[in-house]
């Protein structure tokens, strides 16, 4: 058995919910002397390059979660063309909607509908479209920003396992985006509608979004909230942010030109650009 199969087979007793609140309390913890050893255990440890960061200075941050949320010099991350990564990371798996499913990894496939918490009818928007997916690991930056200028909609919490999602995980464990705990954010955009998903792992404490601060951790069943009041946020904006590292899945009703210079397991930053689209929606419906 390999490593990375024991270690997917060992996540499954393992009480996630539990174990990420006791972390998130601790990333909490206000004591100088442990979160500056937090700190520079885990800057050391992952190679965190501070000089890109808006308060470079490590020990100006109130808690080890202010720190791994840090904000970057607004230089640090151009604005590309067309659609952007949402956030610094790894493009795992990307392409077309195909039978209504994206892959997760070779082999493993997960359905549009699964993944908005068995919403059918509005998966069905996305036949047809194209799909990218955005891994951070815990050496990344963790706020997450708009790939599309867009209305936000509605916001749906799904409750679920928190699974770790790296590589390892995604490769064993079926349906993994599909199960854990996530966060769907569904936008109204010019190239029709888009659908943002913050999905939660193993010691994820909270996802926050700006628009309701943090909301998760939650449980039990699935809550959804509609916006009369509609929250426009432009393209490369920040619309949320992970409490420990995560994964986004993103999810388009058009069809996405992607750079072909990407490919599986390509490292991206924030707001470069991942390709673009051949029309607008309002293109698409002329004559």
């Amino acid at each position: 058995m390999s490593l990375s199969k024991l270690f997917s087979l060992i996540q499954y007793p393992i009480p996630h919910h539990l174990l990420s609140r006791l972390v998130g309390f601790l990333a909490e913890c206000r004591l100088v002397w442990l979160k500056d050893a937090l700190i520079r255990a885990f800057i050391k440890a992952f190679k965190v390059d501070m000089r890109e960061a808006a308060e470079p200075d490590h020990t100006a941050y109130a808690t080890f979660n202010d720190f791994f949320t840090r904000e970057l010099k607004p230089e640090a991350r151009p604005l590309g063309e067309g659609l952007l990564s949402p956030a610094d990371g790894t493009l795992s798996q990307f392409g077309a909607i195909e039978a209504d499913c994206l892959l997760q990894a070779k082999g493993r496939r997960f359905s549009v509908a699964d993944l908005l918490g068995g919403d059918e009818e509005t998966a069905r928007r996305y036949r047809g479209g194209s799909y990218a997916n955005v891994y951070l690991s815990p050496s990344d930056y963790h706020r997450v920003h708009m790939p599309l200028g867009g209305t936000l909609t509605e916001m749906v919490y799904v409750p679920g396992r928190l699974f770790s999602v790296n590589s390892a995980t995604t490769d064993h464990v079926p349906n993994l985006f599909a199960r854990n705990e996530r966060l769907v954010c569904h936008f109204d955009t010019e190239y029709g509608p888009m659908v943002v998903v913050l999905v939660g792992a193993m010691i994820v404490a909270a996802i926050e979004t700006v628009w309701s601060g943090q909301v998760t951790p939650l449980s039990g069943q699935v809550q959804r909230v509609r916006f009369d009041r509609p929250v426009r946020l432009e393209r490369g904006e920040e619309m949320g942010r992970f409490k420990l590292g995560s994964t986004v899945v993103m999810a388009f009703a058009g069809k996405v030109d992607f750079d072909d210079r990407l490919a599986p397991k390509t490292k991206v930053r924030v707001c470069a650009s991942l390709g673009s689209f051949p029309f607008s929606s309002e293109e698409s419906q002329r004559p």
